[in-house]
């Protein structure tokens, strides 16, 4: 098993940046590919970005294709999310998850394990 813990959320303007971490232990963090999710009060969980294991692929959703880019540091055991041109549609709960397959990519069902989330808010 592998334990993630997001940081780096906060409240941002609309057009600023931020850039989110996940930290993992507990298991080779290379095995795993990673996704970042996010959840808006009311809403279902969503897909916003996956790197698999080398880093050198990567796959994000429409709504932050462009703004949003996902890397990796296999040897800090980190996956980070950085995100540019902030809006408020992309207040939510974003969630770092680990996947040992390469099915159901974009979807909850297709990750094996969860960190607690970290929160961004983005102000107009």
């Amino acid at each position: 098993q592998v334990q993630l813990v997001e940081s780096g959320g906060g409240l941002v303007q609309a057009g600023g940046s931020l850039r989110l971490s996940c930290a993992a232990s507990g298991d080779t963090f290379s095995r795993y590919a990673m996704g970042w999710f996010r959840q808006a009060p009311g809403k279902e969980r969503e897909f916003v970005a996956r790197i698999n294991r080398r880093g050198d692929s990567t796959y994000y959703a429409d709504s932050v294709k462009g703004r949003f880019a996902i890397s990796r540091d296999n040897y800090k055991n980190t996956v980070y999310l950085q995100m540019n041109s902030l809006k408020p549609e992309d207040t939510a709960v974003y969630y770092c998850a680990a996947d040992l397959g390469v099915v159901f990519i974009t979807q909850v069902r297709g990750y094996d394990y969860w960190g607690q989330g970290t929160q961004v808010t983005v102000s107009s």
